[in-house]
């Protein structure tokens, strides 16, 4: 499981292990209960090399001891050192931000651990001759474990009896089925595609396979984050390598070139540092994830890993299944054609799919529905099994004296010769049915290719309701821009006629992925197309990958083992948690009700967060903006001295952008999230960073040319600031509901009144008539000159633009005589 969110951490060292030699077990009877508590207890059970989630210790040592909160006690220590008490308000600030993210990340943490312990992968294990399922972790070394398609294995296993064919793609990148027999290794984070058997684990915990390449992973590279969380981390990252050198040049100049007292000097600087800190852009991001995630949970949906909800927030494209996302999961089988009734009667074709299937293991939809439907007790004895994968879309049985038989997708089993029963199959592929092909085998079956001869025996025709709640959420996702690919095994024109009764827009766009023969090909088709029929899984995650490559962001939904590489591969993959366990140990996200209806509102969750991020993250980044550049000036000017003092930066700080901030981080907002992360915030908080900047440089302008006192810059540097961080709010407010009217209104109220009523506390002095007349004609620019701005950006964002258009056509034109 990956919560990133929480930071993965590390389980606790394993203790020294009492060595117990390795055993070969009887696969019918398995361990003792007691066997299996003594290997538990001596090390060798199944425990994860990493834990879901950060304990609770860590998540309070890790939001204690940070960076900046070393730079506050630093800070607060400087101005202990001159005896400026009242100026450190910031500290109780920081506090209360850091009791408030440990709250937080401790309810998500906590939710997080309830989810996974009802969604924790199981395994049917056999003790003492008894076959019943235990969670993956209390395995031990020597278990029997049976597995069978659909299953992760959770641990490196020798089979003991059966065939079994797995992926290890996840593992080695190779995507063919590797057929498994007694005396063959399994490796631990591959998955059964087909068959099943009985195994005995060899290597569990972290001797495992899987277990080994998390490690060396984990020594390699830290986990993976989200483009937000990057941004956040460099722009820290930024600030927290210039605030040092910064603060001792600020410091320097104040003292020692504009002769301050150590006092004044140090107040000054500590201003300056604090202005320059984003204390709280950080935690309100995690707190917003983290509520995001609480969220999700009541809508049932498991987060696996954090970067998934801004990844939603951004998804353009939505691959989907047919069964079990358009179709509700189980099928019906409705019909039995006769190729030729004279030579197959209806009984006869009842007496083959009877042993057919009473020999096949039903570990599909279709299976199951065929094995419900054809059940008479068979006397047939079977020699050979070929089961079903969605590389080859069929199965045979081999019978003792009866000779073979396939079933299978028509157009799989007769390849070339599909063209005889064409017309028969689409007929019925045409009304949104779903056709299966009986056919007699003469050859050897060995899992390769059919070369043998092949007489068509039946056609069977299945069907899958349509979810009654389909329609309405794919005209949620036209209505949001989301466009809808339909990616599935069936037949193309039965997935079309499917897809259009359940409202997909561009559903009558589809194609047989059998004939898209390269990667160009499919590159031009996922643009073209919007259903994909008989789609190999390999070909899914090529699909995927090529939707990527076109600069699409796309979330991949399934729920079998053939959608597993998809999933992995997608920006965002969700599976039904009625899936194949392998499906959701893939998937970023897991919605536990398996309902797709749920999507929308899961889609919109990622939304909400991600654009009230960036929304309230401006509004910390205009002090920032402000702050930085400010204090470069200051260093640099001569006789400019720094005007504001740390409780003002607290006021403004905390109306402005505290309070409102963690309010508008949880508002609903639907909007698509387009752009990268900090260009958006960067280019929200300019105008507001650059204004305030110009005003305070105006009010230094007055007081050298008019002699006001230090005391009385201070009080209109920090009037200015305070109001026109009221407008910057009231742009960021929009558009107003309720809520934000209230938000806006009780913010400026609350400004008005510390200002006006308590701004002695705040080291403001009374104006005067030449300090109110400065302030008032500043404040009059702020609109004014915040619109300059924004216009000038406009400008210069369209002009870059262009530009791009002209360079990639010049390109193009440049590229054209070579091809």
């Amino acid at each position: 499981m990956r919560h990133q969110h929480a930071g993965t951490a590390a389980a606790e060292p394993e203790a020294p292990r009492r060595q117990i030699a390795a055993a070969a077990t009887d696969p019918e009877q398995g361990l003792t209960a007691g066997q299996a508590a003594e290997r538990a207890a001596a090390g060798y059970a199944n425990l994860p090399v990493e834990a879901p989630t950060k304990t609770e210790l860590q998540i309070v040592r890790d939001n204690v001891f940070t960076f900046f909160n070393l730079i506050f006690v630093v800070l607060a220590v400087c101005l202990l050192f001159v005896g400026d008490f009242r100026d450190m308000l910031f500290l109780v600030i920081a506090v209360a931000n850091t009791l408030i993210g440990i709250v937080q990340e401790i309810r998500s943490k906590r939710t997080i651990d309830k989810l996974t312990l009802l969604s924790a992968p199981r395994a049917t294990v056999v003790r003492d001759g008894q076959v019943g399922t235990l969670p993956t972790d209390k395995l031990v070394r020597d278990d029997v474990v049976l597995f069978a398609a659909g299953n992760q294995i959770p641990a490196d296993a020798v089979v003991l009896t059966g065939e079994i064919q797995v992926n290890e793609s996840l593992l080695t990148g190779e995507p063919d089925a590797i057929v498994k027999r007694p005396g063959d290794t399994l490796l631990s984070g591959s998955f059964v595609v087909a068959g099943g058997g009985r195994t005995q684990l060899t290597k569990v915990g972290a001797e495992s396979y899987a277990s080994r390449l998390t490690l060396e992973a984990k020594k390699d590279a830290g986990p993976g984050q989200s483009e937000m969380m990057n941004s956040l981390d460099k722009l820290i990252r930024v600030i927290g390598i210039a605030l040092v050198p910064m603060g001792i040049a600020l410091f320097a100049k104040q003292y020692f070139f504009l002769e301050a007292t150590l006092p004044h000097a140090i107040t000054s600087t500590v201003a300056a540092l604090i202005g320059m800190i984003p204390e709280g852009l950080y935690l309100l991001t995690s707190v917003a994830l983290a509520v995001s995630v609480i969220r999700l949970a009541r809508k049932k949906t498991l987060v696996h890993d954090m970067s998934s909800i801004e990844t939603l927030a951004r998804v353009d494209v939505l691959c989907v299944d047919k069964t079990g996302t358009i179709t509700e999961p189980g099928m019906q089988v409705t019909g039995l054609v006769p190729l030729d009734a004279e030579k197959f009667s209806a009984r006869s074709l009842e007496t083959v799919l009877s042993a057919f299937y009473a020999a096949a293991d039903a570990d599909n939809d279709t299976a199951r529905a065929m094995a419900a439907r054809f059940r008479e007790k068979s006397v047939w004895k079977a020699d050979r099994v070929v089961p079903f994968t969605s590389a080859t879309k069929w199965s045979a049985v081999s019978f003792v004296g009866h000779g073979s038989y396939v079933v299978g997708a028509p157009e799989f089993v007769m390849g070339q010769r599909y063209a005889d029963l064409k017309d028969i199959a689409e007929e019925y592929s045409a009304q949104g049915e779903r056709v299966l092909l009986l056919a007699k085998y003469d050859g050897r079956l060995d899992g390769k290719a059919l070369t043998g001869a092949l007489t068509p025996m039946a056609l069977v025709r299945i069907v899958n309701k349509i979810r009654p709640e389909a329609p309405e959420t794919f005209r949620y996702f036209a209505e949001q821009g989301v466009a809808v690919k339909v990616i599935s095994g069936d037949n193309a024109l039965t997935v079309s006629q499917v897809a259009l009764r359940a409202g997909i827009e561009g559903a009558e766009r589809y194609i047989d992925a059998s004939t898209l023969e390269s990667d160009g090909d499919i590159a031009r088709a996922v643009e073209q197309y919007t259903v994909f029929g008989r789609v190999t899984p390999n070909q899914k995650r090529k699909f995927v990958q090529a939707l990527k490559k076109a600069g699409h962001t796309v979330a991949m939904t399934g729920d079998g083992v053939n959608d597993v590489l998809a999933l992995k591969d997608a920006d965002c993959g969700i599976a039904m948690a009625s899936g194949a366990d392998a499906a959701c140990q893939a998937a970023h996200l897991v919605l536990l009700d398996s309902n797709f209806a749920s999507m929308p509102e899961v889609v919109l969750e990622g939304r909400r967060v991600i654009n009230n991020i960036q929304r309230a993250a401006s509004l910390f980044l205009v002090k920032n903006i402000f702050s930085f550049l400010l204090a470069i000036i200051t260093i640099f000017a001569t006789n400019m001295p720094y005007p504001l003092v740390p409780l003002q930066l607290s006021l403004v700080s905390a109306l402005t952008i505290g309070v409102p901030s963690f309010f508008l981080a949880l508002e609903p907002n639907k909007a698509i999230v387009q752009g990268r992360f900090l260009h958006n915030v960067l280019k929200r908080a300019c105008p507001g960073g650059m204004t305030n900047l110009f005003l305070v440089l105006g009010a230094e302008l007055f007081v050298a040319a008019f002699g006001f006192s230090a005391a009385e810059l201070s009080t209109v540097a920090a009037m200015l600031m305070s109001f026109n961080g009221i407008f910057v709010l009231y742009q960021v407010c929009k558009p107003f509901d309720w809520k934000r009217r209230i938000l806006w209104c009780a913010m400026t109220l609350g400004m008005v009144g510390a200002v006006g009523w308590f701004g002695g506390f705040f080291s403001m002095v009374p104006l005067t008539f030449q300090t109110g007349l400065v302030f008032t004609v500043l404040l009059l620019l702020a609109v004014p000159c915040q619109k300059t701005i924004l216009r000038i950006m406009g400008i210069y964002s369209r002009t870059r633009d262009a530009v791009k258009v002209r360079l990639k056509a010049r390109r193009r034109v440049r590229v054209l005589p070579e091809d």
